[in-house]
C-alpha cells in the first residue's frame, strides 16, 4: 500500500525564509497535499473555471502591477471573491507591497498571507521541487539497503536468513549502510527510487545473539548514508537442491516496486558461501549492464561462434 503525505505549511515557511504577513487561525494546522503551485492570473481577471484552491497561490509582479492599476473598490472585489475558495495560503513574491484590499479580505476569509524576497519564477520552481520531493509516494518494505561501489543494493528475503549480518561485512568491507530492517521508498520520479531509514531506526543494526548496534559510533561517520537510489535487488533464498537456478545470468529477473521495474537477482545461500563478495560481484556486474555490457550475452555469442567455427571439423 503506498501511502499518502502531506506537508506543515509552518515546515514551508521555514524551509524558504518566508514572512508572514498575515497568519490565519488555523495558520499552524494548515497542511499542503499536492505539489503544484498556482499563479491567479485568470481568477484575478474573473475566470475561475478550473481553479484549484488546494494549490498553493503565488502573487508575482504581473499580477500586482495588474491590481495596483484597479481602484480599491475592485481590488477588494477580487480579493474577496478569491480568498472565499479558502486555498492554504498566498505568496507575495519579489517583497511587493501587500495592498490594505488583500490583507483585509485574508482576514474576512482567514487566509494566510506570506511573502518572499526571492523572484516569481524563482520562488515557484523551488517551492514545486521542495513539494515534489515531500510528497512523493512511498512505501515500507522489510529489507536492508546498502550501497555498494555506488549501487544502491536492497537486500530482500525471510526473516532470519543473514541479511543484517551480510551488511556488517559489507560495512567491514568499506561500503555504506543506509537502512536496516525497514526501508522506506520514495518514488522520486517516473522512473526513480529512493530509500532511506525511518528515522526511529536510522543508523542501527540487529545482530541475533549481538543485540543492537549504531553503525555511525562503531564503524564511523563515512560507513552510514542517508539517502541513495535503489539500482538492484538481491532476493536471498535458501538453497534448495529441487530448484533450478540461473546459472548464466540470461534470464532477466525484475522486482516491481511501486511501478518501477528494478533488476533483480536470486542468491541462494549455503553454509561457506561468501555472500558479501558475491553481492559486491552483483553490484559491479549490474553496473556494467547499465553501461550496455552483458558477460552472459558475450560468453554466449563466444560459444555459439565456437561451435559454428567448428562443425564438421570433429
Amino acid at each position: 500500500m503506498v501511502d499518502t503525505y502531506s506537508v506543515p505549511l509552518t515546515s514551508l515557511v521555514e524551509e524558504f525564509s518566508l514572512e508572514v504577513v498575515y497568519a490565519a487561525t488555523d495558520y499552524h494546522s494548515i497542511r499542503l497535499t499536492v505539489e503544484d503551485v498556482a499563479r491567479p492570473g485568470m481568477q484575478i481577471s474573473g475566470f475561475f473555471d478550473h481553479f484549484e484552491p488546494s494549490r498553493l497561490q503565488v502573487l508575482g509582479n504581473v499580477e500586482i502591477s495588474y491590481l495596483k492599476r484597479l481602484s480599491d473598490s475592485e481590488r477588494s472585489m477580487i480579493f474577496d471573491r478569491l480568498f472565499s475558495y479558502k486555498f492554504p495560503a498566498v505568496v507575495i513574491a519579489r517583497n511587493l507591497r501587500v495592498s490594505d484590499q488583500c490583507l483585509e479580505m485574508a482576514r474576512k476569509h482567514n487566509v494566510t498571507v506570506l511573502r518572499s524576497h526571492e523572484a516569481t519564477s524563482t520562488i515557484i520552481s523551488a517551492i514545486i521541487t521542495y513539494l515534489k520531493d515531500a510528497l512523493a509516494p512511498r512505501i515500507t518494505r522489510h529489507g536492508v539497503l546498502m550501497e555498494i561501489y555506488g549501487e544502491g543494493v536492497l537486500l530482500v528475503g525471510e526473516s532470519g536468513i543473514g541479511k543484517s549480518e551480510t551488511a556488517v561485512e559489507l560495512l567491514k568491507r568499506g561500503h555504506r549502510l543506509i537502512a536496516d530492517d525497514a526501508v522506506e521508498i520514495r518514488k522520486s520520479t517516473r522512473k526513480t527510487l529512493l530509500g532511506r531509514a525511518p528515522e526511529l531506526i536510522r543508523n542501527y543494526v540487529e545482530l541475533r545473539g549481538i543485540g543492537i548496534i549504531n553503525v555511525a559510533k562503531l564503524f564511523g561517520m563515512g560507513a552510514v548514508k542517508l539517502e541513495n537510489e535503489i539500482n538492484l535487488v538481491v532476493n536471498i533464498v535458501h538453497w534448495n537442491p529441487q530448484e533450478i537456478y540461473d546459472r548464466l545470468g540470461l534470464e532477466d529477473q525484475f522486482m516491481d516496486i511501486m511501478g518501477i521495474k528494478i533488476p533483480m537477482n536470486t542468491i541462494p545461500v549455503t553454509p561457506g558461501r561468501n555472500l558479501a563478495v558475491i553481492l559486491e560481484v552483483a553490484a559491479m556486474n549490474n553496473r556494467q549492464r547499465k553501461m550496455g555490457y552483458n558477460p552472459a550475452m558475450e560468453f554466449t555469442e563466444q560459444i555459439n561462434r565456437h561451435f559454428e567455427e567448428n562443425m564438421g571439423k570433429i
